[in-house]
């Protein structure tokens, strides 16, 4: 009776307003993942019909080329999405969750229209700004909605989320897209705008932002939020959360959003043909959704009994040793590639939990009267970069003629973000900050 009476007490049981801020938060980064996705699976036939369209030829080379330019276009838009980050801190976390949710479920519903390749890069620009202001959004609400005892496991279930929705577009694909075209897939993304309509006025804000509001008196503003985040006090955080959040979009980008094309690919020169491709695609986007799933759910022990570096450590040398591998190596097997290939997704997906460590250890770097705006600017803003980097191997894969080693050098980055993370701010045994 006493063990169950401390567990309890260590452990507080979630009031409905919490247990629904989190479903909200985690519904939402879930309908961002698969928005995320779905450009990278319609990728290839939807530039097979815009480029003809928009006077270009679609050539190989052009569709990884323009594809990339795309990718980089809804980074930008992801990186422009820090604007949420100082709103959230003047005007409350829920309404900019739900701000950021109707965003990009509009731009997405909208690109399944699109006539053109133009048309579509302002789409996904656009939809980008609310893709990126959901996530830091769903963050810092759990964070801070959530009690101290079981904030931290919240936080690594929510991520769960963004992966879940992998999974959601993989099925999408399977049953939507393969089927019906590329645009009804873009009609599915539209669908998070239904998430809104049913949580509105059913989350209330988290008590430590009503109390930080209260104790400022109405006198924060947005800007003094924003540029809270490069006082002495927090600067040197800021600066290496951003090469660190820059190092995992580069691979997210590198190690996820272009395996759909080279499974496509490799599916084409195993002799599949292109119904097949897409459900391999499909395949394989679901397998790398699995193990980033499990992934995310070793964190909040992991990173408690070894530390929060040393947790991201693991990941980012699984991502360097397999984007390296499956990419540089494996790729250009003349036998068995397909199947190697495949094997290493799951290998890749559970490094790419790391983007689950930033779900806590950020919002545990920041005073309640910056956190929206620091994790915003820390997880948006290495986009640009992203972008840049990403249109880098979109230059190399059409100058190359091919998708493996262009993407295969983005595991550099990884060794850069390994280098710094003894840098870090170690947060391991220490409550989030009022």
């Amino acid at each position: 009776m006493k063990q169950s009476v401390a567990v309890e007490a260590v452990r507080p049981r979630l009031t409905g307003s919490q247990r629904r801020s989190f479903w909200t938060a985690w519904a939402g980064w879930a309908l961002d993942g698969m928005d995320s996705v779905i450009y990278a699976l319609v990728m290839v036939p939807a530039l097979r019909e815009l480029l003809p369209n928009s006077g270009i030829p679609a050539t190989t080379a052009n569709i990884g080329y323009y594809g990339s330019l795309l990718f980089a276009l809804f980074l930008i838009g992801w990186g422009i999405a820090m604007v949420w980050g100082p709103v959230a801190d003047r005007f409350g976390r829920v309404p900019t969750l739900m701000a950021t949710i109707l965003w990009f479920s509009l731009f997405t519903l909208l690109s399944a229209f699109a006539t053109n390749i133009w048309t579509l890069a302002v789409l996904r620009l656009l939809a980008g700004i609310g893709i990126g202001g959901e996530w830091s959004m769903g963050a810092t609400l759990v964070s801070e909605a959530w009690p101290e005892e079981r904030r931290k496991m919240g936080a690594a279930y929510m991520h769960t989320g963004y992966y879940f929705g992998f999974f959601l577009a993989s099925l999408a694909n399977f049953l939507v897209g393969s089927r019906y075209g590329w645009r009804y897939m873009f009609i599915v993304g539209g669908l998070p705008a239904l998430l809104v309509a049913f949580s509105y006025n059913r989350i209330h804000e988290p008590e430590r932002w009503v109390k930080k509001q209260s104790d400022l008196a109405g006198k924060w503003t947005m800007r003094r939020a924003f540029f809270e985040i490069f006082s002495p006090k927090y600067r040197r955080r800021t600066i290496l959360n951003s090469i660190y959040f820059t190092a995992s979009i580069v691979g997210l980008w590198g190690g996820s959003v272009y395996v759909p094309a080279a499974v496509t690919y490799l599916s084409a020169q195993a002799g599949h043909t292109v119904a097949e491709g897409a459900r391999l695609a499909s395949y394989g986007t679901a397998l790398l959704s699995i193990g980033t799933i499990l992934g995310a759910l070793s964190v909040g022990a992991l990173a408690d009994r070894i530390g929060r570096r040393a947790n991201q450590a693991i990941f980012f040398a699984l991502m360097a040793v397999f984007v390296w591998l499956a990419f540089g190596h494996i790729f250009y097997l003349q036998t068995g590639a397909l199947f190697w290939f495949m094997a290493c997704l799951f290998f890749l997906g559970f490094g790419g939990a790391n983007f689950t460590i930033y779900s806590f250890w950020m919002p545990e770097q920041y005073g309640t009267e910056c956190r929206a705006s620091a994790l915003a600017f820390c997880c948006n803003v290495p986009r640009f970069l992203g972008a840049g980097i990403t249109f880098l191997v979109g230059a190399g894969i059409r100058h190359f003629e091919t998708l493996g080693i262009p993407v295969a050098l983005t595991a550099i980055v990884f060794l850069v973000g390994l280098l710094l993370l003894p840098f870090g701010e170690e947060t391991k045994g220490k409550p989030l900050p009022a």
